[in-house]
């Protein structure tokens, strides 16, 4: 063990976390500094086991990384392209059009939840600002009403949905199965998302939140952009085709023999490197003209500066839990949790929870969770999917003052932030909490 005494290793364990969130919350450290520096500091008591903590540290590190790198990669270069070839207003046109502008906060709700899929929440709404704003004037309601569900539906799919970066290297600190992740998290996603969109009409009519003249004209529907957007097929392709690779390679897993041609090209196919490669070559199948001398360049180099810190922070969280399991203070908090009586879902959902409002990144609050929670999952009696989407789930919750992405939203929709923090914190929570309750239900029927 790196470190023998119980009392050390809690105290261990708490001091590191407290400084993580002091550094991160008080002093707005960058999250990769905030993370090595405590895990560093925790080798000063491990006194002659520290070969044993330097091993676990670069063990911890090498094996998570070598799971997630290339795929977050290429989950970021599939949002890039999305964001350059107009797969993004596709999608939303054609929610629109599925469902109606009659209910176009309805509409907007769902294309949330398709968009979060695949890229950042606030670079989703940067792009579809314009058009929020132009539906809430044309169909006669507020900011509040219209992009609530979009805000809150967005946040959700970002936090418990790969290949967004979160969900994956959550997935991959707790050894999930990505397909069923994908599957499970995406059922959660839809009840939050609607519960969220519920709110919205429910609360929206009541806050304060003119839309703003000033974007009229800007969307892509009111310039006219229709004909130079992907097709249907086109746009919606890059995420689904391998979503569904990734989630058949896990039901070929126990529904096909082993021997079964079958089975071995669905593993393959559904493999998320082979997936995601595939999902690279269909999004880069709508560019047009310019964007071809992008493609190659700017928007890979795009995605590796996104993809680095997330890699490497994820990889500094497997060094944590690596180090944390030979620990006896990992058995002690699992112990003490069950004692309680509380199911123990919940404490992965609450250390999502502490960790989003503490740093305001769903990202940050999502990997802190497997981080912790990882060393437990055999204690626990806890499965890696159950922990992980209910990390997510707490990590969603609640987006205020200290979130970037309620900033992003709050200035663009042009909202007093009293109205933001009812519209925004307010769905956040909602939607955090009803997909918790269906992670909470899948874990009592024992579909994860």
């Amino acid at each position: 063990m790196i470190i023998e005494s119980a009392v050390v290793a809690l105290s261990a364990f708490v001091a590191v976390i407290a400084l993580l969130f002091l550094l991160i919350g008080k002093f707005k450290w960058h999250v990769f500094l905030s993370l090595l520096i405590p895990i560093v500091l925790m080798g000063l008591v491990t006194g002659k086991n520290i070969n044993a903590f330097i091993k676990a540290f670069e063990t911890g590190f090498g094996k998570t990384v070598q799971s997630i790198a290339v795929v977050i990669v290429l989950g970021s270069i599939i949002a890039e392209a999305l964001k350059n070839t107009g797969g993004i207003e596709k999608i939303t046109l054609t929610m629109i059009k599925w469902v109606g502008e009659k209910r176009m906060p309805l509409a907007l709700t769902l294309t949330g939840f398709v968009i979060g899929i695949a890229i950042f929440s606030d670079i989703g709404y940067v792009i579809l600002n314009p058009l929020v704003h132009s539906a809430a004037i044309k169909v006669g309601t507020n900011m509040s009403v219209m992009a609530t569900g979009l805000v809150g539906a967005m946040q959700l799919t970002h936090a418990m949905v790969p290949p967004t970066p979160g969900p994956l290297a959550a997935a991959a600190l707790v050894k999930a199965d990505v397909g069923k992740i994908i599957v499970f998290g995406s059922i959660a996603c839809l009840v939050g998302s609607l519960a969220g969109w519920v709110y919205a009409q429910i609360v929206g009519p009541r806050v304060p939140s003119p839309p703003s003249k000033e974007f009229l004209g800007q969307s892509f529907a009111e310039k006219g952009m229709e004909a130079e957007l992907p097709t249907t097929a086109a746009a919606y392709a890059p995420i689904l085709i391998p979503l569904i690779l990734i989630a058949g390679q896990s039901v070929a897993s126990f529904a096909l023999p082993k021997e079964s041609f079958l089975r071995l090209a669905l593993t393959y196919l559904g493999w998320p490197v082979v997936a995601l490669s595939i999902g690279v070559w269909l999004a880069y199948r709508n560019t047009k003209g310019e964007q071809k001398k992008k493609q190659n360049s700017e928007w890979i180099e795009n995605a590796l500066r996104t993809s680095a810190m997330i890699i490497v922070v994820t990889g500094l969280g497997g060094s944590l839990s690596e180090i944390l399991k030979g620990t006896p203070a990992v058995d002690l908090i699992a112990k003490s949790v069950a004692q309680t009586g509380v199911p123990a879902i919940f404490l992965p959902f609450v250390l999502g929870v502490i960790g989003n409002m503490i740093t305001g990144s769903t990202t940050v609050g999502v990997i802190t969770a497997g981080s912790l929670v990882a060393p437990m999952l055999g204690t626990l009696n806890l499965s890696p999917e159950a922990a992980m989407l209910a990390g997510a789930a707490g990590s969603v919750i609640i987006k205020y003052v200290n979130s970037s992405y309620f900033w992003v939203c709050t200035s663009l929709s042009k909202m007093e932030l009293k109205s933001a923090l009812i519209s925004y914190g307010g769905v956040t929570l909602v939607g955090g909490i009803f997909s918790m309750i269906a992670v909470y239900v899948m874990w009592l029927m024992h579909l994860i």
